[in-house]
């Protein structure tokens, strides 16, 4: 695991591949850590990507925010600060899940020439979602983000050693055995300082008074149409996004972008069905180079 220094931050990261290659940042969401793309970056390497999965600021081995900034803005920022950092260049790949793909897309919007190409899983664009995340279904699904503005949810989370969050991987990923995912998660946000900055993504979303002016541009980014060539993957079986959600994501994506439906996988797609998942984000990245 390598520390990097960007942003006013020390991100713990998982990396592989050669140091001279292109930059692939791979970004995770929650409840999920930087060990959800243990099955991609190997991949990445192979294909002489020098491929880096920072654990997102406020979870652990990453410092909490210094600044209590947990908006998608401070999210955008770090992501264009670690490209920089990292030396990416123009050839650069970012790859997003769940609050990752939020970041991505407000990090290629916000600063187009840092990247070649994106890839985001299981949230597509805002707008793409429109109304659909007022549907009576889909506010079945999104029960939790309401849940989280109330200060209930500091005492529920921890309850039973925070069984909550192996709940939500069991109910978003039907059939899948998340037991190992979820203890990397335990470790990463399982006291009370870091589950409350988890919840604290959500609260800012929210919250505008959480949004400091400062990060208005990197904010509004994140719902802009997203520049460069996307794919966009979705679990056919996703019990927190649900596909019926998902809208027209081809409408806000530039052209040359993708969508793709993963059968019998849910909100984890990636470690659900990672050798389809992968091959799939190499054939997309490569693709212009073949």
């Amino acid at each position: 695991m390598e520390h990097i220094a960007a942003n006013g931050l020390e991100f713990a990261c998982l990396t592989d591949g050669p140091d001279d290659g292109p930059l692939a940042l791979c970004l995770h969401g929650f409840p999920d850590s930087a060990h959800t793309w243990r099955y991609l970056l190997p991949e990445l390497a192979a294909a002489g990507y020098r491929a880096v999965a920072p654990f997102l600021r406020g979870y652990a081995p990453t410092s909490l925010a210094p600044d209590g900034r947990y908006q998608v803005g401070a999210l955008v920022q770090d992501a264009n600060a670690l490209h920089e950092v990292l030396g990416g260049g123009d050839d650069a790949v970012l790859i997003g899940h769940d609050w990752g793909a939020l970041a991505t897309y407000g990090a290629v919007a916000h600063q187009p020439g840092r990247w070649r190409r994106a890839v985001t899983a299981a949230v597509p664009p805002t707008a793409s979602i429109g109304m659909s995340l007022l549907t009576y279904a889909q506010l079945q699904k999104s029960w939790y983000m309401f849940f989280f503005l109330s200060p209930l949810a500091e005492a529920a989370l921890p309850l039973d050693d925070y069984a909550f969050l192996g709940d939500l991987w069991r109910d978003w990923s039907p059939g899948y055995d998340g037991a190992w995912d979820v203890a990397r998660v335990k470790e990463s946000i399982g006291d009370p300082e870091r589950i409350v900055a988890a919840i604290s993504y959500y609260r800012a979303m929210w919250d505008p008074t959480l949004q400091v002016p400062e990060l208005a541009d990197e904010q509004a980014a994140a719902l802009l149409p997203t520049p460069k060539p996307t794919l966009y993957l979705h679990g056919s079986d996703d019990q927190c996004m649900l596909l019926s959600s998902m809208g027209s994501p081809l409408d806000f994506m530039a052209e040359g972008s993708e969508v793709e439906v993963v059968d019998d996988a849910g909100h984890f797609l990636h470690v659900e069905r990672p050798d389809l998942v992968n091959r799939r984000i190499l054939d997309f990245l490569t693709a212009e180079c073949t």
